[in-house]
């Protein structure tokens, strides 16, 4: 490769490495071994999320070597930096998951804060599990520089029985364990075999659908998603990643240029065709934000509505991440997408291509196993819906991938819960009734605070035979391996006097993914009535530290609970400073 020179006036890494006044600077990277060529080439973030928290994120740290041999080979100067990230597998069922949500806006201000005061030109960011995808994605977003996504892999599935087996099996296990259908040795055995590998888990849960948008989206490189953790195939796509990063430098193609309206609308494509996370309707709009575009849980749930559901994988269907990318991955399932003119083929992606062009060279077809041909879809519509009514009037989620339309509607009375750890109790102790419609109110980003997720009380539920018996709504988040009959997102939050928050024990409340509703029997008047009495948000312990200051910032669910005004009222881009 013939050597490329880049002009810095108008980088931001020249305030720290050109002029005389700099030399400071400068003597702190040559205390690094930098050379005065790497000095003087642009400087690029590899980020990554790596610790030693969960096989989510373990190989993030030699992933990042090859990123940083890709950025050198395309003559820039890569300087390695770490975040945090809270793995929600092992965060969840405990006080542990309220510093899931909150550790997204933390990976995305601490990604700012180091780029900002090292001022890196451009960014390569790794990431492995849930809200690490779109916290970085977040970053590159807010900070418009040339940026490029990678995702650190899935894990490989265990193996069980003549079957593969996932971390979603353990939890629910957990659940036939409290039913009396499951021995602690059988327990113990499936615990030690389900997560085999590195890498994050393998349904299209958070990671995998978070690492299916980044694609979709164009900040990750075509079919870089699906590759698991463990392969060795993963080190080249990360010095794609680095050679690909320089390109976009040296064409001046920022991330604000590849997340548009249109990118968007092609991610949450990808999220209802492969039977996603219901947490995609949080983090695309949280992504939106940065850029000042209003892309609200009502425009992603239209896109679902509008969507055939064709890629059969678990938490609803059969198949894990890897079966997918050996099938071609997201750009087969893109290709799919395109014979119905569901995708925008404008979109400039992270090669400096469009779309188009990428799915122009794609030659492999449907398998018609796990990615079923578009005209001959599992249902008609989107696996994940949106619902709308008196009960949640910002809205609210469900996921239905593998629910038959007939199991879409459910009406049923109340039985309320305050809290996700009293749920779990009841649900364990066999407190409840088939044909409840479960509450856990409270657990909201700003009530929770944080908005857990509640995958150990529905994965007991399934556990138990129960996930068809019963409803559960909350507003609070489910984690992606969910299934049944789960409506999350609910807004407004039960802190702020929404109508989740009024509720009684008893009141009958209608579900119906088919229609888009979720409402409950009880009259305005009523309504005004209960309000009226209202007692205020039910008081939490978290009263200082980062929980509090999150509570006191986070905005509504249905915005993607953002805490910053966001691109509309920016006054200034990082890239252009």
């Amino acid at each position: 490769m013939l050597k490329k020179t880049f002009d810095k006036t108008n980088l931001p890494s020249r305030h720290v490495t050109e002029g005389p006044a700099r030399a400071p600077h400068r003597s702190y990277l040559y205390a690094m071994g930098l050379t005065d060529d790497e000095i003087h080439q642009p400087l690029v973030g590899v980020a990554t999320c790596w610790n030693e928290a969960a096989p989510c994120n373990i190989a993030l740290n030699r992933q990042a070597q090859a990123v940083k041999l890709g950025v050198k080979q395309a003559y820039g100067t890569p300087r390695e930096f770490t975040t945090i990230t809270v793995t929600d597998g092992i965060a969840m069922g405990h006080e542990g998951m309220k510093s899931s949500l909150a550790s997204r806006e933390a990976i995305a201000d601490t990604v700012e804060l180091t780029m900002r005061g090292h001022c890196y030109d451009a960014i390569v960011g790794l990431a492995g599990c849930d809200k690490s995808l779109p916290g970085m994605m977040m970053a590159m977003v807010r900070l418009n520089v040339p940026s490029v996504f990678i995702y650190g892999g899935s894990i490989l599935p265990g193996r069980l029985n003549g079957k593969d087996v996932t971390v979603q099996d353990v939890f629910e296990a957990v659940g036939q364990h409290q039913a009396g259908n499951y021995s602690d040795e059988e327990l113990a055995v499936l615990e030690r075999v389900a997560c085999p590998t590195m890498g994050a888990c393998g349904g299209q849960f958070t990671a995998n659908t978070m690492a299916c948008v980044s694609e979709a989206m164009g900040l990750a490189l075509p079919n870089s998603a699906g590759a698991p953790a463990a392969y060795e195939s993963r080190d080249a796509y990360g010095s794609a990643s680095g050679e690909a990063v320089m390109n976009l430098l040296a064409q001046n193609i920022r991330a604000r240029d590849i997340v548009t309206r249109e990118s968007l609308e092609n991610a949450a494509r990808v999220v209802a065709c492969t039977g996603g996370s219901t947490n995609a309707g949080l983090h695309l709009p949280a992504i939106a934000h940065e850029a000042g575009i209003e892309f609200f849980l009502d425009d992603v749930c239209d896109i679902f509505r509008e969507t055939p559901y064709f890629v059969d994988l678990k938490p609803g269907g059969q198949y894990v991440a890897k079966d997918m990318y050996e099938v071609g991955g997201v750009p087969v399932v893109m290709k799919e997408l395109r014979k119905q003119g569901l995708v925008h083929e404008d979109c400039i992606t992270a090669t400096g291509r469009s779309i188009g062009e990428e799915l122009d060279i794609v030659e492999r077809e449907a398998d018609g196993r796990v990615i079923y041909p578009i005209e001959k879809p599992i249902t008609a519509t989107g696996g994940v819906v949106g619902l709308k009514g008196n009960l949640a009037p910002e809205g609210a989620i469900v996921k239905v991938a593998g629910m038959s339309e007939e199991q879409q509607r459910f009406v049923g009375p109340a039985r309320i819960f305050e809290c996700e750890e009293d749920a779990f109790e009841a649900v364990k102790k066999r407190e409840y009734e088939v044909g409840d419609v479960i509450v856990i109110r409270n657990e909201g980003p700003s009530g929770g605070p944080g908005m857990r997720e509640m995958l150990a009380t529905t994965a007991a539920l399934s556990g138990q035979g129960m996930g068809k018996k019963v409803a559960l709504i909350t507003d609070g988040r489910f984690s992606g391996a969910t299934r049944g009959f789960c409506v999350g997102h609910v807004g407004p939050e039960a802190a702020h006097c929404g109508p989740i928050g009024l509720l009684q024990n008893g009141d009958v409340i209608t579900l119906d993914a088919v229609k888009g509703e979720i409402s409950v029997d009880v009259s305005d008047e009523e309504f005004a009535k209960r309000k009226e009495a209202w007692q205020g948000a039910k008081p939490t312990i978290y009263a200082s530290g980062a929980l509090w200051k999150y509570a006191q910032l986070v905005g509504e669910t249905y915005r993607g609970a953002v805490t910053h005004p966001g691109g509309a009222e920016e006054k200034h881009t990082y890239a252009d400073l």
